[in-house]
């Protein structure tokens, strides 16, 4: 494929010898010729990608807060499989491990025949999972590849366990016993909520498949998911099928299981297109006349505003709020069709959370429940969410934040409640103010009769 020869110059009209393609350019071309005969159609494409599920966060997100992307005490999947201070756990994986099997009555071979049936759909839910991983690379890969899976899996079928009863472990069990779930749980806790740390649905759902000989589904490692995060049972199991643990707790977030009654909109109504419009902190709109009110659930979809009434649903805030939200938030960033409930919420309240003082009215009306240090670290534990995140084009809380803006628009709701700020939040100024309103009354009364009186 050679393209020497004598050719002219189109800009200057000179002739020259144009040199022939280097090996690397050749080669270069060679393969974008064959990409080009391998090329999926577009229908094809999409089922390619949606395959993937757990995803590893990019350097320009990540470096922002590199912690909160990168377990600290276990690793689940291959991602951080391996890494020197997470090898302690991986004796504790292998005890979970033959604890699973003992309990199932039944040996290894039936899980991991089952997981092989699948060990393709399972490397496909990793993006871009190392070749060494890869089944087709080689016959050790593949070993490799489905050990992890199964002894994560069982492992973490125990860990999910504990939120009602696990048997068979010592009442000194550096994990599984009660010392174990208060000064190492909270740490696993936190790993099963990072991106990168997650382990296909597939896998939960073929190891209890096998465990329970097909009797449990979808439902039963949902319930199993939600008990663990949430023991209250506020949560509701009805959330269909999900793609991992991660998946499983940002729907219960967005799901309880109570339910708001659904607002009739108006056929004339059309949402508004806003871009970059932002609300006042919550000090400010409560001085602009704005109410503030617990939602009735504590999805955080739960948010409404009218007759100068702002819902916001209930939000727990401790050590754990960051790392779990900023990871829901990458998996909404990465994963096409997610969603972006959680990113949108987050924006809100970053509007919403300026100060501390914002937090203490927040908590006040019983919307923020702050176990951090002070409510000016919790501020700023929102103000860091919301680095380099949108509000979503197309979110209803768009709908709320232009409804609020007109509200605060109106001066006469402004100058309501600095009559209510001033006169009315202190009973004796209300007092007061009554015994004057009386006393001018009075005067007026007195002055009318003096005058008719004297007319008489």
């Amino acid at each position: 494929m050679k393209r020497s020869g004598t050719q002219t110059c189109e800009s200057c009209g000179t002739s020259g010898t144009m040199p022939p393609p280097g090996p690397n350019e050749t080669d270069w071309i060679v393969q974008v010729n064959e990409s080009l005969d391998r090329e999926l159609p577009p229908s094809d494409q999409q089922q390619h990608w949606g395959k993937r599920s757990i995803y590893k966060v990019r350097s320009c997100i990540a470096d922002l807060n590199h912690k909160a992307y990168q377990p600290q005490v276990v690793s689940f999947g291959p991602y951080h499989h391996g890494e020197a201070h997470l090898l302690p756990m991986e004796e504790h994986k292998h005890r979970a491990l033959c604890r699973f099997l003992k309990r199932s009555g039944k040996r290894l071979e039936p899980f991991l025949d089952s997981l092989r049936e699948v060990a393709q759909a399972l490397q496909e839910s990793y993006d871009a999972l190392d070749p060494t991983w890869k089944v087709g690379s080689s016959e050790g890969a593949a070993g490799q590849f489905l050990k992890v899976m199964i002894t994560d899996g069982c492992f973490l079928l125990e860990i999910l366990r504990t939120a009602t009863q696990v048997d068979g472990y010592a009442v000194n069990d550096p994990i599984f016993s009660d010392h174990g779930k208060l000064h190492i749980m909270p740490y696993i806790e936190r790993d099963m909520l990072m991106l990168e740390n997650q382990l296909p649905m597939l896998v939960l759902d073929r190891l209890v498949t096998v465990e329970g000989d097909g009797e449990k589904g979808d439902k039963f490692i949902n319930s199993l998911i939600l008990d663990f995060f949430d023991p209250s049972g506020t949560l509701s199991n009805d959330i269909g099928k999900c793609l991992h643990v991660l998946d499983v707790y940002r729907k219960s977030l967005l799901f309880p299981k109570e339910k708001p009654e659904k607002k009739k909109v108006k056929s004339n109504e059309v949402p508004p297109k806003l871009c970059g419009e932002t609300i006042w902190s919550a000090t400010k709109l409560h001085e602009h006349g704005i109410r503030l009110r617990k939602s009735g659930t504590s999805s955080l979809k739960d948010v409404s505003f009218d007759s100068g009434v702002l819902r916001l649903p209930l939000i727990e805030v401790h050590d754990t709020t960051e790392s779990a939200y900023l990871n829901l938030i990458a998996f909404e960033h990465f994963h096409v069709g997610a969603g972006n409930e959680v990113t949108s919420y987050i924006c809100l309240m970053d509007n919403i959370i300026d100060k501390g003082q914002d937090v203490t009215l927040l908590h006040a009306k019983g919307i923020v429940e702050n176990h951090m240090e002070s409510d000016e670290a919790a501020a700023k534990l929102f103000n860091s969410l919301a680095n380099c995140v949108m509000l979503d084009t197309n979110s209803s809380l768009r709908d709320v934040i232009n409804r609020v803006r007109e509200y605060c628009k109106k001066r006469r709701h402004k100058w309501r409640a600095n009559l209510i700020h001033t006169y009315f939040r202190n009973p004796w100024v209300i007092l007061s103010l009554i015994a004057a309103v009386l006393l001018f009354a009075l005067t007026i009364i007195q002055t009318v009769y003096s005058a008719l009186g004297y007319n008489k």
